[in-house]
């Protein structure tokens, strides 16, 4: 028998209103006709919050309006602040254990003791292939195993993994477009007629006040790198060229290392939680 649509569940998505979880956002309800609901997370502190959420009102609006169907497919948005979010000394501890061994985004750290709260074992996580990867940093790449998901392919945490603190932070996500990179989804999106709905979206975590790319955060550097310079205004990527040539290279070598190690101090004393759970 046909599956329909009203047999599929629904799918849990963080969505940021990015590149990478737009596109996922795109293909499950476009491609797949796949019921999704998303989830944002509100972090007080990040610069970008205000113009993420503006290019996914603004993304949201498009889709609907030059896609009826989807109204029955698209979810209400679901809104949490990451200060609301409980301790989780078993997350914590494994995250901190990662860290211990390689650099890694705190943001897994409380996406996950979120998905524990609320029970939710199956969110989608929009990482993509990275076309450049920075020694000891880590991927999540390196800890999945692709599978095949009805019409998708998606991937998972590794049986392998199984107990281990990558199994305990990660166990609660898949990884749909782990194998995809930007340019790959670009050229995907103008296949299926999606890119000018796709370009909307926002990436820059330190905007400029007239709202522009700053150019010198790594997810600008990260988009000039993989082939999406364009987003950004020229003068901008000026500035990023010379900043990721003669600045960067004399940061990193100490503020990388020291980031790191106040990550871990932070953690382990339980200062990170207690700023996170009273922002």
């Amino acid at each position: 028998m046909k599956e329909t649509t009203s047999d599929k569940a629904t799918i849990n998505l963080l969505w940021t209103g990015g590149w990478d979880s737009t596109f996922q956002l795109l293909q499950l309800l476009l491609i797949h006709q796949q019921r999704v609901t998303p989830f944002y997370l509100i972090d007080a502190d990040r610069q970008s919050t205000g113009a993420e959420l503006q290019a996914m009102k603004l993304i949201k609006d498009r889709i609907l309006k030059e896609h009826p169907h989807v109204h029955k497919l698209l979810g209400s948005t679901q809104y949490f602040s990451i200060g609301d979010i409980p301790a989780n000394s078993e997350i914590t501890q494994a995250f901190q254990a990662i860290l211990k061994e390689k650099e890694i985004g705190t943001q897994y750290d409380w996406l996950s003791r979120f998905c524990r709260e609320h029970g939710i074992t199956d969110m989608q996580l929009c990482t993509h292939a990275m076309s450049q990867q920075v020694k000891g940093r880590f991927y999540c790449k390196d800890i999945v195993l692709r599978e095949p998901d009805d019409s998708k392919t998606v991937s998972r945490i590794d049986p392998k993994f199984a107990g281990s603190p990558e199994d305990i932070v990660f166990g609660c996500f898949s990884f749909p477009i782990i194998g995809l990179n930007k340019t790959q989804m670009c050229a995907i999106s103008k296949e299926q007629k999606s890119d000018s709905i796709l370009n909307m979206t926002w990436f820059c975590h330190k905007p400029t006040k007239r709202l522009l790319p700053c150019g010198k955060c790594n997810p600008c550097i990260q988009a000039i790198d993989e082939g999406l310079g364009w987003r950004i205004p020229v003068r901008r990527r000026i500035i990023s060229f010379f900043y990721k040539r003669l600045i960067r290279p004399l940061i990193r070598p100490i503020f990388l290392p020291l980031r790191s190690l106040l990550k871990i101090i932070l953690v382990k004393l339980g200062i990170f939680s207690y700023v996170k759970k009273n922002v």
